[in-house]
């Protein structure tokens, strides 16, 4: 059974082309959106196969055509809906690199081993990423930079993430 992952989320038609515009939840735009690449777009309780026909870069977001679906008419549908990339296409990461689906609902805890809460979402900021945490027992996120001096220890097995907790980081 193939196992599919999250890559973006569609928010828009563009054109009247059948362009979609996406708003990415991946560090490998280009590959994932690669001419030929086979896509699952998840729409409400369906899920629609795609191949990429075309992609391209637009402010921040990324454009992208799919085979069979020539115009505004055919992808209006689409908007609201995610978009997901089979697990064939990943490929093996360098040591210290995760994708973004390793690191979403780890749990967080400190040199202490108290528990902050549960990433919920990755922020880039083109300097670092930026990983968003749930508190545990509710209350304010908290904003974790994904740097060497704050992260020690990742463990996607376990989805446990161990970090040194700088001064400031928690109000």
């Amino acid at each position: 059974m193939t196992e599919w992952f999250k890559v973006g989320k569609i928010v828009n038609t563009h054109g009247v082309r059948g362009e979609v515009r996406v708003i990415s939840s991946t560090d490998f735009a280009e590959e994932r959106y690669a001419k030929g690449t086979e896509l699952m777009i998840r729409l409400e309780d369906k899920e629609i196969p795609v191949i990429v026909a075309h992609h391209r870069t637009h402010k921040n977001f990324d454009l992208l055509q799919f085979e069979g679906y020539p115009s505004i008419n055919e992808v209006e549908k689409f908007k609201g809906s995610q978009l997901f990339v089979s697990g064939e296409y990943l490929e093996d990461l360098n040591e210290g690199e995760f994708y973004y689906h390793e690191i979403i609902g780890c749990t967080v805890v400190t040199e202490d081993e108290e528990e902050l809460g549960i990433v919920k979402e990755i922020i880039e900021t083109g300097a670092n990423d930026v990983w968003v945490i749930q508190r545990k027992g509710g209350g304010k996120d908290v904003l974790i930079p994904y740097i060497e001096s704050v992260v020690q220890e990742v463990d996607v097995e376990q989805k446990k993430i161990h970090i040194h907790l700088l001064e400031g980081l928690i109000d």
